[in-house]
C-alpha cells in the first residue's frame, strides 16, 4: 500500500487556522456555553422572583468576583454567538462571501465580541 502524498500534521497547536475557521468554533463552544449555562441562569431567576430574601441572596451570589468573571465570559458567549449568527446569515444570502470580506468580517466578529465582553467587565469592576 503506498503512502499518501498528504501532509500529516496531528498536533493540534501547531495547526494555523484561518480566522474564518477560529470563529466557526468559537460560535460552536458560545452556544455551548450558553446552553450548559441555562439552569444556573434559570436558578437565578427563581431565586431573585422568590421574594426578598430570594433576591438579596441572589445579588449577594452575584457580587463575587468569580461569578462576576463567569458573567463576563457569559456576556462575551452571547455577544460573539449573536454577531457570528448575524454573519452566518449573510454569508447564506452571498452578502460577505468574498474572501477577503469574508476574513474581515470574521475578524470584525471576533473583535467586537472581545469589545462587549470588555465592556461588561469594565462596568461590574469599576
Amino acid at each position: 500500500m503506498a503512502r499518501s502524498p498528504r501532509p500529516r500534521n496531528l498536533d493540534l497547536w501547531t495547526i494555523h487556522f484561518p480566522v474564518p475557521a477560529v470563529l466557526s468554533i468559537l460560535h460552536r463552544g458560545s452556544g455551548l456555553l450558553l446552553v450548559l449555562a441555562i439552569p444556573w441562569l434559570a436558578w437565578l431567576l427563581e431565586r431573585s422572583v422568590s421574594g426578598q430574601e430570594g433576591f438579596r441572596a441572589a445579588a449577594d451570589h452575584l457580587d463575587s468576583a468569580p461569578v462576576c468573571a463567569v458573567l463576563v465570559v457569559l456576556v462575551w458567549a452571547l455577544a460573539h454567538h449573536l454577531f457570528a449568527g448575524i454573519r452566518y446569515l449573510l454569508l447564506d444570502l452571498d452578502i460577505g462571501v468574498e474572501r477577503r470580506r469574508a476574513r474581515a468580517s470574521a475578524w470584525l466578529v471576533n473583535i467586537a465580541g472581545a469589545a462587549v465582553a470588555l465592556l461588561a467587565a469594565g462596568r461590574w469592576w469599576l
